[in-house]
């Protein structure tokens, strides 16, 4: 690990939940200004490690450090300062159903700032026209495709302009061409915004095309990190099989 560069490191975290251990001493660090994406089974704990670098999980033992920062010890007020910085999409966008695509977006200003009506209005169209839905504010989320919802919930995640963005499937239950718009914006958000993609998938055709840096999480560690090409020469057979997809091999189907 390079933990000169990191932004996010977790050093020897476990977590059960019973007797099925999801993470076991995993240690992680995530680069700055980088895409990284953590690859993996579905199942695998993925999503378990996402909750636990925002604060929704305390680890049963380990660290959690953000710029630096342990956040396991911290009371809730002091996490919602830290969270302030995330910005997250999750996988089926989670909006507010009764509100207007432009209330979604403008919903972490109106909850968190004092800015004007104005300033949310100027704010939430920009980051609206970021993601390619300039004029849509005023639809409501029934009436948009799941790759336009995904957009609206990236245009939230956004709004505060967090140094970090964290995603979670953001290509699940999508076609081809729209899972390559959202690729793209995730690209464009670390480019465009300078923020630090951290990005969780099974999706290695895309992780192999837009990461700077994979991690592969298997049996509750990272058992391999690098850049896509690194990782495509990686001589470990549970990482060949996972990355080419085939059936045969040391990871079994249950």
């Amino acid at each position: 690990m390079n933990t000169e560069t990191s932004i996010i490191e977790l050093e020897k975290i476990s977590k059960s939940f019973g007797d099925f251990t999801v993470l076991n001493e995993l240690d992680l660090a995530l680069e700055k200004d980088k895409v990284n994406i953590i690859i993996g089974r579905s199942g695998g704990g993925k999503s378990v490690l996402l909750k636990h670098v925002i604060g929704l999980l305390k680890p049963d033992k380990g660290r959690v450090l953000i710029q630096g920062k342990d956040i396991v010890p911290m009371k809730e007020r002091q996490l919602a300062g830290i969270r302030r910085r995330f910005g997250m999409l999750f996988q089926d966008a989670a909006l507010f159903d009764s509100f207007t695509v432009e209330e979604n977006v403008a919903f972490p200003l109106r909850e968190h700032t004092r800015k004007s009506l104005r300033e949310i209005e100027e704010i939430v169209e920009a980051k609206l026209a970021s993601v390619g839905l300039t004029g849509m504010g005023g639809k409501m989320p029934s009436e948009l495709s799941g790759g336009m919802r995904k957009r609206v919930g990236l245009a939230r995640a956004l709004v505060m302009d967090p140094q970090i963005v964290l995603f979670d499937e953001p290509t699940s239950g999508l076609d081809p061409v729209m899972s390559a718009t959202i690729n793209d914006l995730i690209l464009r958000t670390q480019k465009e915004f300078g923020a630090t993609c951290v990005v969780i998938s099974h999706d290695i055709e895309a992780a192999m095309k837009i990461a700077d840096r994979i991690y592969m999480l298997y049996n509750g560690k990272i058992i391999a990190e690098g850049t896509p090409d690194e990782i495509s020469q990686w001589d470990d057979p549970v990482v060949r099989q996972f990355i080419r997809g085939e059936a045969e091999g040391p990871i079994k189907i249950n």
